[in-house]
């Protein structure tokens, strides 16, 4: 927006300068132009004085010999006007024919003066007066007909000039009321061009925030140019957090409103249940009970404990144990927890489909404060799930890696079942959601719970090739708040 606002003050200055330029060079060149024209004319006006004093003098000459003859004052002061008006031609700048032709008029007013002169000193002989007047009286006339030549050519040329200065000044008339009309036009489409590239975005912006008001956590702002863009993109990455936290805090009601019921629900079963429990134990002891009877006993009493491990995940859901936090060693943790997963059923009662539990523990990795107890269950709980994806046999593969300057350490169990639907992964997590027939759907949103409390988070992902994997980031260090310092 910066290079914008740069950009259109640029352009708004060299409107204007370029503008005052062109009106400066045209009135300049049209004023140069009147300049010239107005000493054309002074020329032309020179030249007419020249040929009036010409005729003034041809006019002495006629009236010699009459009662209206001018005294020869009278003709020498003529002569002199004659002089200074052709001598005024020369300080003039001519073309060349002109200029000529103006040498050639100043040599036959030399021959016009000198027949004059002639006149004048010849006083007796009358015919020799005679032939010395017309004599002058005929260069007289010659020196007219040339200088009219002359003044009829230039004034053809001055003719042109003056037409094609006029026509030309009238253009630059036009072409300056035509900026003086164009330059507001100009200003007025670049201001609004930019007052426009200002307005939209905020437009958008401001029909986002009105959105986020209403509710509407997915709209989104389309893409935005310059630094408006980068507004969009931060809107839009604030629009995704609120929603996501927004998420979490329904899941986070539910998960309440879920434990609490899940909490009472098992302290309302567990009592009545355990007199259950205890009558079945007491009847089974009893030697008049049928053989018949002692088996229906037993399927009770394990009805009875499967409810009870139920009973114990609900509690567990619904307040799960506060984390003991130590200082321990995570491949440790993980190599015990193997052995112990190795002994149970999922792992061990299989016929003809083996499953192998590899394990890839970096060494680099440090030791973390967490509770090794509950790392163990959530270990051991993913390997179990893994196990029982795998009806038909399979690989689990168990790694640990500790990212070079990250702050925490990772843990994944990979494993080579059928993988995760879309759909299920978006709710693998949830309470009570579970694909199993005999299945709780608690295993791992405690597994989830017990993570969140070590300050971590898990996700699950399907593998390129097959199967799906579990990944865990647990902090290296808890805050001291968590540890109890």
């Amino acid at each position: 927006m910066k290079n914008r606002i740069v950009i259109g003050l640029t352009l708004f200055s060299l409107i204007f300068i370029l503008s005052g330029i062109y009106a400066v060079v045209s009135i300049e060149r049209a004023t140069s132009k009147l300049d010239t024209l107005i000493r054309m004319h002074q020329v032309e006006l020179m030249r007419e004085r020249l040929l009036t004093e010409i005729r003034r003098l041809q006019t002495d000459l006629h009236l010699q010999h009459t009662v209206y003859a001018p005294g020869i004052d009278t003709i020498v002061a003529h002569v002199r006007k004659m002089d200074k008006e052709i001598n005024a031609c020369f300080t003039c700048h001519h073309a060349e024919g002109v200029a000529n032709r103006i040498e050639a008029v100043h040599d036959q007013i030399e021959r016009f003066k000198n027949s004059l002169s002639r006149i004048f000193v010849i006083r007796t002989d009358a015919e020799l007066r005679k032939a010395a007047e017309d004599a002058a009286l005929k260069i007289g006339m010659e020196l007219v007909a040339e200088v009219n030549g002359i003044t009829a050519l230039t004034g053809r040329k001055l003719e042109e000039r003056t037409g094609g200065a006029v026509l030309e000044i009238a253009q630059t008339k036009k072409s300056l009321y035509a900026i003086l009309a164009c330059v507001p036009i100009a200003a007025i489409a670049l201001a609004a061009v930019f007052i426009r590239g200002f307005t939209k975005p905020l437009g958008e912006l401001r029909a986002a925030t009105g959105q986020l008001k209403e509710g509407n956590l997915n709209y989104r702002i389309g893409a935005l140019r310059h630094e408006f863009g980068e507004v969009a993109e931060s809107f839009n990455a604030m629009a995704a957090s609120l929603k996501e936290s927004f998420h979490r805090m329904q899941w986070a009601e539910q998960l309440v409103i879920l434990g609490e019921m899940a909490g009472g629900l098992a302290h309302e079963i567990k009592n009545p249940l355990a007199g259950i429990k205890a009558s079945t134990e007491v009847l089974s002891r009893d030697r008049s009970v049928s053989a018949e009877n002692r088996a229906v006993l037993r399927m009770v009493s394990e009805q009875i404990r499967r409810i009870e491990v139920i009973l114990k995940g609900l509690l567990n859901f619904a307040k799960p144990p506060k984390p003991q936090f130590t200082l321990v060693q995570l491949n440790s943790v993980l190599e015990a927890t193997v052995g112990l997963v190795k002994q149970h059923p999922a792992f061990s009662a299989r016929d003809g489909s083996p499953i192998e539990l590899l394990t890839d523990l970096d060494a680099r990795v440090p030791p973390i404060t967490a509770d090794p107890h509950q790392l163990q269950q959530v270990v051991m709980n993913l390997l179990i799930n893994s196990a029982e994806a795998m009806p038909e046999g399979g690989t689990i593969a168990l790694y640990t890696t500790a990212p070079e300057g990250e702050p925490f350490v990772r843990i994944k169990v990979s494993d080579t079942g059928p993988g995760i639907e879309a759909e299920t992964a978006g709710r693998i997590f949830q309470p009570f959601f579970t694909t199993k027939s005999q299945g709780t759907g608690l295993g791992l949103a405690i597994t989830k719970g017990l993570i969140e409390q070590h300050g971590g988070n898990i996700r699950v992902e399907n593998n390129r090739d097959r199967g799906a994997s579990f990944t865990l980031e647990l902090p290296i260090r808890q805050n001291a708040e968590a540890e109890g310092i």
